[in-house]
C-alpha cells in the first residue's frame, strides 16, 4: 500500500511490534536471524490492517444486549412485525423482567414496507409492561413506545427543540414515538450505565466485532464524557487491545478541559487517544433532517413543505465552536451530509481560521455525502479530509433517489472525483449505522450498486486499490498517523491483517465475499477465524 500502483513483497519481518524488514523471502531470513518463527501465508493475502475513519466504537460495547432490528441483510426486520420480533427474541433469550428497558438498533424507516412505520403504539401493544427504545438507523434518533416516552419525560407538553424532531400522533400533540436530533440528545445521559463487571466484558466484546473485520484502530465519533470515561477506564486498566481514537462532542467542550487539557490531545496512553473535537452540522438525508439548499422532493419528515432540513446550530454558534477548538489547536471533525450544511462547515473554517484558511489542520468533514464539485476543490484549497460513505449506495439509495432526485444521488460519496482532484478521501462505516465490514466498504466503492441491483454513480467508481487507501494509509493520514500505521515498510507499527483471498484480484463483485481470518495488532494476534 505504499504507491499509487500495488506492490507486492515476498516476506515480511515483524520484531517487538514492529516491521523489521518488508521484500525478498532470502534477505527476510538473514535478517530474522536464527530463532525466528516463519508463518508461511499459503497464498493467502496479508496487507496493513484496517484503520477505521469514522464509527461510533461506544456503540459496539452494548451491542450483545440489544435486539438486531436492521433489515436484511445486516437483519431480518424486514417490517415493523419483524421489529416487533427482534425485540422479543432479546427479551426471551435475556429474560429481561418487567419495567426494565429492552433496547434495539438498526430501525430503518427507508425500506418499510407501503409506508407503515413503526410507532408508540405499535410496541406499546407487544411490550404493556416495559420501556422500549428502537435506535434509528442513522443513530441521530430512536423510536419510543409510552413507558420509554415517559422515563426518558417526553410527554405532550414537550415542546420541539430547535434542530430537532418529535413526531406527533396524527390529529394530537402526543409524541407518536419517533425522536431525532436535538431533541434525543438527552436520553444519552439518562441511558442505564452497567456493572463494573458487564463494563469490562462489553470493552473487550466491543474491540473483538472490531478485530473480526481486520481493524486494529478504531474510532469513537462525538463521544460524550460518559463514553470517554468509560474507555479510559479500559486503558486505564489495560484491557484495550486496539487503538481507540475519540472525539468529544462539542456541547461537551468546557466540561472536558476541566478534565483535560489541549495537551493531552493526540497521543496514546494505553491504546487510547482523544483525536479532537467533533462538530454535528445536520442530520441524516435518509431521515430527511439533512441540511440541503433545495428542497427535498418528499418534504419532511413530519410532513413539512418545502424542506431543507435542519443544522443543528446557527451559522454563528458553529463560527465560535470552531473558533474555540482551532484556538487550541486541535483538529476538527464535522458531521455534514447535505451541501447546505457542508457550506456551513466551509464558512465556518473561513471564520474561525485567523485569516490563514490553507493552514494544515486535517479538518475533517465527516460523510461529506452530497457535497459539490466547487465544495470540494474549496477542500482542497483548505486542505480538509472528506470521510465519505460509499456504502449508502447500496443501504440507501432507495431512499436518497426517492428524496434527491437520481442525479443528485448519483454524486453522492464521489470517491472518483475527490480522488482526482488531489484529495486524500477515507471511507467509512459509521458502525454501528452499517456493519464493521471493510471488505463490504470496499466493494461498494469499486461496485456502487444498490440493494436493487442498480449501479448508483457509475462514473464515481473506483478501482479496489484505491478503494483500500481509504482505509489504510488515508485513514492512517486523517488522524496524523501516517509514520506508523497505513503501509507495510520499515519502522511502522505491525499492524497487519490476512485474508483468505486478494481484493484486487477477485472479481470485483466478490470483493465482498473475502473474509478476514486473521488480526494481527504490533505483531500479536487479536483475533484468529476459527
Amino acid at each position: 500500500m505504499t504507491g499509487e500502483n500495488p506492490e507486492y513483497a515476498e516476506a515480511i519481518v515483524v520484531r517487538d511490534g514492529r516491521i523489521l524488514f518488508v521484500g525478498d523471502s532470502s534477505e527476510a531470513m538473514e535478517i530474522a536471524g536464527n530463532g525466528h518463527q516463519m508463518i508461511d501465508l499459503n497464498g493467502k493475502t496479508l496487507m496493513p490492517s484496517f484503520i477505521d475513519p469514522h464509527s461510533h466504537f461506544i456503540n459496539s460495547l452494548g451491542m450483545s444486549t440489544q435486539a438486531n432490528c436492521s433489515p436484511s441483510p445486516v437483519g431480518e426486520a424486514d417490517n415493523v412485525a419483524g421489529v416487533v420480533k427482534a425485540l422479543q427474541n432479546l427479551q426471551s433469550e435475556k429474560n429481561i423482567p418487567d419495567g426494565k428497558l429492552i433496547m434495539g438498533y438498526g430501525y430503518d424507516d427507508t425500506v418499510m414496507p407501503e409506508g407503515k412505520l413503526l410507532n408508540r403504539d405499535d410496541l406499546d401493544e407487544a411490550f404493556p409492561n416495559n420501556p422500549v427504545m428502537v435506535m434509528h438507523v442513522s443513530l441521530h434518533g430512536a423510536v419510543l413506545n409510552s413507558k420509554a416516552l415517559e422515563q426518558f419525560g417526553f410527554s405532550e407538553k414537550t415542546e420541539t427543540p430547535p434542530g430537532g424532531i418529535i413526531v406527533r400522533k396524527p390529529g394530537t400533540n402526543k409524541p407518536y414515538g419517533l425522536i431525532m436530533e436535538t431533541a434525543f440528545l438527552p436520553i444519552f445521559s439518562q441511558l442505564p450505565k452497567p456493572t463494573e463487571e458487564e463494563l469490562l466484558q462489553q470493552i473487550k466484546d466491543g474491540q473483538m466485532i472490531y478485530a473480526a473485520a481486520g481493524v486494529t484502530t478504531a474510532q469513537d465519533g462525538a463521544a460524550h464524557l460518559g463514553d470517554i470515561q468509560i474507555v479510559q477506564k479500559g486503558a486505564d486498566n489495560k484491557s484495550l487491545f486496539i487503538d481507540v481514537v475519540s472525539y468529544p462532542f462539542i456541547t461537551e467542550f468546557d466540561t472536558i478541559f476541566k478534565l483535560y487539557s489541549a495537551d493531552d490531545f493526540g497521543k496514546y496512553n494505553n491504546r487510547f487517544k482523544l483525536g479532537g473535537i467533533k462538530i454535528t452540522i445536520d442530520g441524516s438525508p435518509q431521515g430527511r433532517t439533512a441540511l440541503f439548499t433545495t428542497p427535498y422532493l418528499t418534504g419532511g419528515p413530519s410532513g413539512e413543505e418545502n424542506w431543507l432540513g435542519e443544522s443543528t446550530f446557527s451559522q454563528d454558534e458553529v463560527n465560535q465552536m470552531l473558533k474555540n477548538v482551532y484556538d487550541k489547536g486541535l483538529q476538527s471533525t464535522f458531521h455534514a451530509n447535505g451541501d447546505g450544511a457542508i457550506d456551513m462547515c466551509i464558512k465556518a473554517h473561513e471564520f474561525a481560521s485567523n485569516g490563514n484558511p490553507t493552514k494544515e489542520r486535517r479538518t475533517t468533514i465527516i460523510h461529506s455525502q452530497f457535497v459539490r464539485p466547487d465544495q470540494l476543490d474549496k477542500y482542497v484549497e483548505y486542505n480538509m479530509i472528506p470521510s465519505l460513505y460509499t456504502e449508502h449506495t447500496f443501504f440507501f439509495a432507495d431512499a436518497h433517489i426517492k428524496n434527491r432526485g437520481l442525479e443528485q444521488a448519483s454524486f453522492i460519496s464521489p470517491m472518483k472525483t475527490a480522488i482526482s482532484k488531489g484529495l486524500k478521501p477515507t471511507n467509512h462505516t459509521d458502525f454501528n449505522v452499517a456493519p464493521i465490514d471493510q471488505m463490504m466498504v470496499v466493494w461498494t466503492a469499486v461496485n456502487r450498486v444498490s440493494r436493487n441491483g442498480e449501479v448508483i454513480g457509475a462514473d464515481e467508481r473506483i478501482s479496489p486499490y484505491q478503494a483500500l487507501k481509504a482505509i489504510t494509509i488515508n485513514a492512517a493520514y486523517q488522524y496524523f498517523e501516517e509514520a506508523k500505521k497505513g503501509t507495510l515498510e520499515n519502522g511502522k507499527l505491525a499492524d497487519l491483517v490476512i485474508l483468505d483471498n486478494n481484493p484486487l484480484k477477485v472479481d470485483p463483485m466478490k470483493i465482498k465475499e473475502i473474509k478476514v481470518l486473521e488480526t494481527i495488532k504490533e505483531g500479536e494476534t487479536i483475533y484468529k477465524k476459527n
